[in-house]
């Protein structure tokens, strides 16, 4: 009896230490964390919902820098694909250009000590991000960086849902093509972008380097009205909570991962109750376990208050975007789930130009006519294993 009397006495101190830690950590980091958006800015933007054509597009633009490029991804993977991507930033940094590579700790662990010395001999500056620290152990190894931001020149931006990796260009079976939504920008928000970067560049990087002119070029304006968001702590939910809220006629969610909050939940009800057309498109298939059991328990409550659901079936739907009276977008980082609200580092990009959103919606028409309608019944067919499967990811879904 006293070895398992141990053992439980210790499962019991390591979920006490769990609590603790994770609520401690958030405290301290909702505290250190100041809200902050950017004012209207205009600019001129290309949307690629197309791995192949965003990186001929991207790797194209980085082989043509002359002053500096500046990188951030949650996910850089150790492949034949990313070895192009490594191979054009160390041809740019023997060439004099200033090059920065900042990826998540945990979302780009693929990523050993050969390759990252490669990339430092030939002159690259990298560094992780959000890697996990004392005093907080489990919250900091919980705190991603999911941001995927690149600056070329402070002249040319990028925003969006891609990482680099063999899937996102369609080189996964399972999950190919790989639908997402990624950002070209250019005008007078560049600069403000870049000033994102180096706010996660300085927190992380061990050379810290000061803002000034030669990052940030006076741009033209563009056309376009929008603002840049970034996100953390839980700051995201108030954002997608006064989206909703505000809705007059219509709201569309695209997400890889349904699985609001209970705010944000209780708001969409709210708005479906009064009269406003919601549509939800989510992916067929999953890339990650439990994902997709956790947002039925949702998409139940969403369908009964006679949402639209639509499941993506051509590949996989990675792509994140809310759509709010075709009048305001979202297009961005941050998916619609628990994780990205609470615990991401996200940043979003909001349109407030009615002709750019009619634009966007042709792309989310096309990907809603590639995928079939869920049916409430469908989620009520009695399965044992699905079942299970809810109750664990129920359990666990502020951090799938």
């Amino acid at each position: 009896m006293f070895l398992p009397s141990i053992v439980i006495a210790l499962i019991l101190l390591i979920i006490v230490w769990f609590y603790f830690d994770f609520t401690l950590g958030r405290k301290k980091h909702r505290t250190s964390f100041s809200k902050r958006e950017t004012p209207i800015l205009f600019g001129n933007f290309d949307i690629f919902p197309h791995g192949e054509e965003l990186f001929a597009d991207y790797f194209h633009e980085l082989k043509m820098a002359v002053s500096h490029i500046h990188i951030l991804f949650y996910i850089v993977r150790d492949d034949e694909f990313s070895q192009q991507f490594f191979d054009i930033l160390k041809a740019k940094a023997k060439q004099g250009v200033e090059v920065r590579l900042l990826v998540d700790r945990i979302g780009s662990h693929k990523m050993k000590n050969p390759v990252i010395n490669g990339l430092r001999n030939a002159g690259v500056q990298f560094a992780f991000s959000n890697r996990i620290r004392l005093p907080f152990l489990f919250y900091s190894s919980q705190v991603r960086n999911h941001r995927k931001i690149s600056i070329i020149d402070g002249k040319i931006g990028y925003l969006g849902g891609f990482n680099i990796g063999k899937e996102y260009i369609g080189h996964d079976p399972k999950l190919s093509p790989w639908r997402d939504y990624h950002l070209k920008i250019t005008g007078e928000s560049v600069p403000y972008l870049q000033r994102e970067f180096l706010i996660d560049w300085n927190e992380y990087a061990t050379d810290h380097v000061i803002v000034n002119s030669r990052y940030a070029p006076e741009q033209p304006k563009g056309t376009v009205p929008h603002q840049f968001v970034p996100t953390e702590a839980g700051f995201l939910e108030e954002k997608y909570y006064n989206l909703i809220l505000n809705a007059k006629k219509s709201v569309i969610i695209g997400t890889p991962y349904f699985i609001p909050t209970k705010k944000l939940l209780h708001e969409l009800i709210r708005a479906a109750k009064r009269g406003i057309k919601i549509t939800i498109v989510v992916p067929f298939i999953t890339d990650h376990m439990l994902v997709q059991e956790a947002s039925y328990r949702y998409l139940r409550k969403m369908l009964v208050e006679g949402a639209q659901v639509f499941q993506f079936k051509n590949g996989f739907y990675h792509a994140k975007s809310i759509i709010i009276d075709d009048e305001l977008c979202d297009i961005g980082t941050a998916n619609f789930d628990k994780r990205s609200v609470f615990l991401n580092k996200e940043i979003n990009c909001y349109f407030y130009d009615p002709a750019f959103v009619n634009r966007f919606m042709d792309i989310v028409h096309k990907d809603i006519l590639d995928s079939k309608p869920l049916e409430l019944d469908d989620l009520n067919k009695p399965n044992l294993l699905r079942s299970i499967k809810e109750g664990i990811a129920g359990a666990i879904s502020y951090f799938l």
